[in-house]
């Protein structure tokens, strides 16, 4: 891993950028932002994918595998935290004296001096971003925007638009996040993560609160959740926001119904309004109050606004419905922390009625793996009826000894509500004895988790349904 040096300098011109990593979903999207500006691009990833192919479509050089020679005529380098610094490309770029950026100093360059509204928060910044995007073109407006997932109405993750205005899920887990002149801040909430880079919650907190109370215009900020409060109670910002289920939010959700597409009641101030999303989850609710306060903060009312929002139809990976072979749904979900793996298990449960939930988990990243495993493993064995685990995807981090899936395996408190399996085959196969018709199988994770599905649905198709299944339908 490669950690962010924000003293950098950036260049006042870019003529030919060139991307270490360039089919992430992050970095692929400013991608396609510097090609709108009409900047040459090339870039390289250790992998082929449908990001590379788009961005080749657009125009963009690129390569797969890292070479220095894919550097080109490029004037600057783009990378982003996740590759090594042996990278050839990093290293060459280095020795050669080029502008060497992280991908969120870019972002800062494209930004320039619009009027920024910036999403953070431990989860949920996601949707929110694409809900506040999606709205705002709802309302008439043009929004530039760069998420950290496909949009999937929009069909990408990143747009130029004609507006001043521009949104961004900015990430924190690096502190990258500071580096905005940001106008309006949205905190969805600040559960401790990231402690690899923090240290302690106090300094994960601590860094929310500079966040926001460096906004220039307002800061809307969850009402409900413990750690946003504590954020709250450090802020010395004159517009603050809050919204939420507690009674004294200023954007408040009321009779709340999960039974299917989730439905509440919105108020503010005097007013009031009808919501029903097309997406389940009481937490999605509250995405769509904070989205909604955004809105309000730019001058809308709030029932253009809640009806701006309900046209929001989710992002890729977000509870996202791959397949179904022998009766059985195959489902893959970006959760990769406790609280969104619950979050992501409540809101498919709501959905799906009696069938039962087979998890498929990869744990992410062994910091946090270690520091929370007996986490995953309870909230795992309360909302799946089953889990599969798989290992670690470590992204930026070398292993940690000790730190598997079988670490949060061995967590479980009944062994039969688990089984971990390293090999994606095996763990395929197992998975296909396991389900039954009228099951819901569910990938979770923010790693490559969602590449086994192919393998899932195959085994499925393959694999004869059990004399029970085949007697009653549905395991009891």
């Amino acid at each position: 891993m490669i950690r962010p040096d924000l003293s950098l300098p950036l260049p006042e011109r870019i003529e030919a950028a060139h991307f270490i990593g360039i089919g992430g979903s992050g970095m692929s999207g400013l991608a396609r932002m510097f090609l709108d500006r009409g900047i040459r691009v090339s870039g390289s990833d250790r992998a082929e994918s449908q990001a590379l192919r788009e961005l080749a479509d657009l125009g963009a050089t690129v390569h797969v595998g890292h070479d220095a020679a894919n550097l080109g005529d490029a004037d600057t380098v783009i990378h982003t935290g996740a590759i090594w610094p042996e990278n050839p490309e990093f290293v060459t770029a280095k020795e050669r004296g080029m502008p060497v950026i992280h991908r969120s100093q870019a972002l800062h360059w494209l930004i320039g001096g619009r009027r920024l509204v910036s999403v953070a928060g431990a989860h949920g910044k996601t949707t929110s971003t694409g809900m506040i995007v999606t709205a705002l073109q709802a309302l008439s407006e043009r929004p530039t925007f760069v998420n950290g997932g496909v949009i999937a109405q929009l069909g990408a993750s990143s747009a130029t638009g004609s507006d001043d205005l521009f949104v961004i899920e900015a990430d924190e887990s690096d502190g990258t996040f500071l580096l905005y002149d940001t106008s309006i801040a949205l905190i969805t909430n600040v559960d401790p993560d990231h402690l690899d880079h923090y240290g302690t919650d106090d300094a994960f907190v601590d860094a929310f609160a500079t966040f926001a109370n460096r906004a220039s215009e307002a800061v809307v900020i969850s009402a409900d959740d413990a750690g946003a409060r504590n954020v709250a109670d450090r802020l010395t910002h004159s517009h603050v926001l809050t919204f939420g289920q507690s009674e004294g939010a200023d954007v408040r959700i009321t009779d709340l119904r999960t039974d299917g597409p989730v439905a509440f009641t919105i108020s503010h101030g005097a007013a009031s309004a009808r919501a029903r999303l097309t997406l389940p989850g009481a937490h999605n609710a509250i995405n769509a109050a904070g989205a909604v306060a955004v809105l309000l903060t730019l001058g809308h009312d709030l029932t253009s606004s809640v009806r701006a929002v309900e046209g929001f139809e989710g992002t890729i990976r977000r509870f996202e419905l791959h397949g179904v072979a022998r009766g059985v749904s195959v489902f893959d979900d970006y959760a990769h922390h406790p609280t969104e793996v619950a979050a992501a298990l409540v809101a498919a449960r709501s959905v799906i009625g009696d069938g039962r939930i087979i998890a498929i988990q990869q744990p992410h990243t062994y910091s946090r793996t270690q520091q929370m495993y007996r986490e995953f493993a309870e909230v795992l064995e309360e909302y799946a009826d089953h889990t599969v685990m798989l290992d670690v995807f470590g992204a930026r981090e070398d292993p940690i000894p000790g730190v598997t899936g079988e670490l949060v395996s061995d967590a479980f408190a009944d062994p039969a509500h688990v089984h971990y399996v390293a090999d994606w085959q095996e763990a395929a196969a197992y998975t296909a004895t396991v389900a039954r018709d009228g099951d819901y199988v569910i990938t979770l994770g923010c790693g490559n988790v969602y590449q086994i599905i192919p393998q899932v649905l195959d085994a499925l198709a393959q694999t004869p349904a059990s004399a029970d299944d085949a007697a009653s339908g549905r395991a009891e």
